[in-house]
């Protein structure tokens, strides 16, 4: 397989710095005039509001789902796959929050939210879709897991529960695309492609990525600032002409998403198989060095931490 051809080539310097959080590109202005924005049920806007508040209590959280009985069940679902090694049965959303935590219990919340809210893309596989998007959610809480461990300094601007949500949105952008422009996606996706070339291919076509569109409906979903910035460079993370690795990602977030969506394809063939994808060693030394570099990775030290089933979901959440 050929290496990927990565969008944060030098070549790729004339291209347009991202727009704020607070700002919307005119053609994806222009684009949103056409969208049937996905209708997120209240549960799932109170969560994402939650997402801003750090010390927010565990009580808050699971009265929230609590809201949403089948919600609810989605949850605990989730919570006993994983205590399944632990003989014991997970019957509460406190028990289940003691277990996995009160972040991954939200953000485990918000992407069976999102699932619902979405409707079926004609021509889209929607199982293998979901699967793609849990592996990229699966891989991107290790990479940042990994980078932090590397550059603890990294910590106020990179959470790996953080990167799971947003590596689980990453495609989302595809779903309104196929909804407004159906053929020229079914285009795309025609054309062969090696991972990174998608969204090159995208912006030749569009105009713009899926990226572009899944950080402009985070932020009118009202997503945190952070989560958008950093997915609006996740297809180009890095500045140009780099200085120090220190300096060089525009957002370690954006720089983990972009690692995190090419191994989601690299390894996609695991993917169709099971909801837990196998990481194949060999895909690592094919991520952009350049990116791995600026969040203090090697294709070598991530071998030796491959990422550990439990990051991955099973799809029977959704």
């Amino acid at each position: 397989m050929a290496p990927p051809t990565s969008a944060t080539a030098p070549a790729a310097a004339a291209t347009p710095t991202p727009s704020t959080p607070h700002q919307t590109a005119p053609h994806l202005a222009v684009f949103f005039r056409a969208v049937k924005l996905p209708v997120m049920p209240e549960v799932a806007h109170a969560l994402i509001r939650s997402l801003q508040d750090r010390d927010i209590a565990a009580a808050q959280v699971g009265a929230l789902i609590a809201q949403d009985p089948v919600l609810t069940a989605k949850v605990l679902r989730a919570a006993n796959g994983v205590a399944m090694g632990l003989q014991r049965e997970v019957e509460s959303l406190t028990s289940a929050i003691s277990l996995l935590g009160l972040t991954q219990v939200r953000v485990l919340a918000l992407a069976a939210c999102m699932n619902v809210s979405f409707p079926v893309a004609p021509g889209l596989n929607r199982t293998h879709f979901w699967r793609n998007c849990m592996a990229c959610a699966g891989y991107a809480q290790w990479l940042a897991e990994q980078a932090l461990a590397k550059q603890p300094a990294l910590r106020e601007r990179l959470d790996p529960q953080q990167a799971w949500l947003a590596g689980m949105m990453l495609r989302l952008g595809e779903l309104l695309i196929v909804q407004v422009q159906p053929k020229a996606l079914a285009l795309i996706e025609r054309q062969p492609h090696v991972p990174g070339s998608r969204w090159a291919s995208e912006r030749q076509t569009l105009g713009f990525t899926e990226v572009d569109v899944t950080a402009e409906l985070a932020q009118r979903w009202r997503f945190p600032d952070a989560m958008v910035g950093a997915l609006q460079v996740t297809a180009a993370p890095l500045v140009w002409p780099a200085s120090t690795p220190a300096d060089a990602l525009l957002h370690p977030l954006g720089g983990v998403l972009h690692l995190a969506s090419h191994l989601a394809d690299l390894n996609s063939a695991s993917v169709q198989a099971s909801d837990a994808p196998v990481l194949a060693l060999e895909t690592l030394d094919l991520l952009p060095s350049e990116v791995l570099s600026a969040l203090g990775l090697t294709a070598q030290a991530l071998r030796a931490q491959p990422p550990a089933r439990a990051s991955f979901v099973d799809l029977s959440v959704l």
